[in-house]
């Protein structure tokens, strides 16, 4: 055949990047361009859509000439995207009617608050997996609806569309032509039911969202329409939200898989199968892809600060000139010191569920210095990570044995060997560097063909490393229960 590669653009909370793969799901080529964020207040957190967009046309014209190939080469573009994160616009103009509100963003706190009642809560959670949080994109979307003028004149006009990224994204690449999103995006705006695979008009009607301005929702391998962006017609065969994305990318086909993503936040996935069960721990139900007529789902738990907690160090305290610097400090870190660093800048995601908290720091002594403080950093992600994997196994009655991990922090190896320490669990990584890319790829090539079935995916799927847990049973719980008490005093500071 002629063409021979993949595009995939990955748009993330931090950057978007377009990467080139080849039919063998080879890197070709990578290009990332930087996102910036707004906080107008505080607990607010926003990005420009047409940023956003901006950074999709850069990337992908600078990967094509890094790659050295013409557009003409390119069989199938796929699309994978930061969830939840809410966009309305103008749809005679194409121009956003307020900034992109990004999932980290805390403002209808208090809304969710006020209807927070046991009652409709065991309601919205039975209809779409999820529970009331300022999380997801449905407040999201009232904010923007209660508090933007143009926003009521433009729905009476018809003229007003809603979309998370993959559906912005989508819809401009397609000139206007498919206002769409995928199965798995949709199931986190806490609007769609996922048992009966369509938006939900009881919620529709509960949050004051008109059902006109929602994209048409398909399955993750599906038409989602044709780009000219290159010069030349090319299709768009699949797309999912990044933590699916990751799912499909690690090859979590069969039930009881589980992947762990370490970006900005970290998003634990366990494939739950073809049925459909509601947590009692506080994590989600969500879908985990719908691929050929098959959809499974998922449990997800959701640490809202991973990675970012890094760059806070490195951005706000300036106490690390890198990223990169942090796992050098991390060895060099007093060991007969447990510092507890609970990063709670924008609430707690689950099990707590609580948009109230604010961060805090225990153990500190007049010994404690920079390397202790970065330790507890990337220990506080590992010790999250243990609150999800107790809740999971509590709600299926499963243990976990091995956990697939991919994202930026797991380039830590200091990072990977007190996560495995901690839950006692192995830990493996992929040959494959971007496990979200990967796996918006291979929706691609399932769309065009050049895979059959998932089984395939599920052969081309190889292993790196496996980390196991080098400490006692003894010692993993007493460095736990410290963990647990931080987090139960800044709960209690924060009441």
């Amino acid at each position: 055949m002629k063409k021979k590669y993949f595009l995939t653009i990955d748009q993330g909370t931090s950057s978007t990047r377009a990467i080139i793969y080849s039919r063998t799901f080879n890197q070709i080529a990578k290009y990332e361009v930087k996102l910036k964020k707004y906080f107008p207040h505080n607990g607010w957190v926003e990005e420009d859509p047409n940023e956003i967009w901006e950074s999709v046309k850069t990337s992908i014209n600078k990967v094509i000439n890094k790659a050295k190939i013409s557009s003409s080469d390119i069989i199938s573009l796929a699309i994978t995207n930061q969830r939840e994160t809410t966009v309305l616009w103008d749809k005679n103009t194409g121009k956003p009617i307020y900034n992109a509100i990004v999932w980290q963003d805390r403002r209808t706190s208090e809304y969710c608050n006020k209807i927070n009642t046991g009652k409709l809560n065991k309601s919205i959670q039975k209809i779409t997996g999820l529970i009331i949080d300022p999380y997801f994109s449905a407040t999201k979307v009232k904010w923007i609806i209660d508090n933007i003028n143009v926003a009521k004149t433009l729905h009476k006009k018809k003229r007003l569309l809603f979309g998370t990224i993959d559906t912005w994204i989508i819809w401009k690449l397609t000139n206007g032509q498919s206002h769409l999103t995928d199965i798995t995006n949709a199931s986190r705006t806490m609007l769609f039911d996922i048992n009966k695979n369509k938006w939900s008009e009881k919620l529709l009607k509960f949050f004051k969202i008109p059902k006109s301005i929602l994209p048409k929702v398909k399955e993750n391998v599906s038409n989602f329409g044709f780009t000219n962006i290159l010069g030349n017609k090319i299709s768009i065969g699949g797309v999912a939200g990044d933590q699916q994305a990751a799912l499909i990318g690690q090859a979590c086909f069969d039930k009881g898989m589980c992947k762990s993503t370490y970006g900005t936040g970290c998003f634990f996935l366990m494939n739950i199968g073809k049925k459909q069960k509601l947590s009692k721990n506080k994590l989600l139900t969500t879908i985990a892809y719908k691929i050929h007529g098959q959809k499974n789902y998922c449990l997800e738990g959701s640490i809202f600060v991973a990675g970012s907690s890094i760059q806070w160090l490195r951005d706000s305290l300036k106490i690390i000139n890198s990223t990169s610097s942090s796992e050098k400090l991390y060895s060099k870190a007093d060991k007969e010191q447990n510092v507890y660093l609970v990063p709670a800048f924008n609430g707690l995601g689950a099990p707590y569920w609580n948009s109230n908290v604010r961060g805090a720091i225990y153990g500190l002594t007049q010994n404690t210095g920079i390397a202790e403080i970065v330790k507890a950093a990337i220990q506080a992600v590992c010790y999250q990570t243990k609150d999800l994997v107790k809740s999971m196994e509590k709600d299926t009655g499963q243990k976990i044995n091995e956990i697939r991990v991919d994202g930026g922090m797991v380039n830590n190896i200091s990072f990977l060997k007190f996560l495995s320490d901690i839950l006692g669990i192995k830990i493996i990584t992929s040959r494959y560097i971007e496990s979200t890319a990967l796996g918006a790829t291979f929706l691609a090539a399932l769309h065009s063909g050049h895979i059959k079935d998932v089984k395939q995916i599920q052969k081309i799927w190889k292993k790196n490393k496996t980390y196991k847990s080098n400490i006692t049973t003894e010692d993993r719980k007493k460095l736990y229960i410290g963990w647990v008490n931080a987090i139960k005093k800044t709960i209690f500071l924060s009441d």
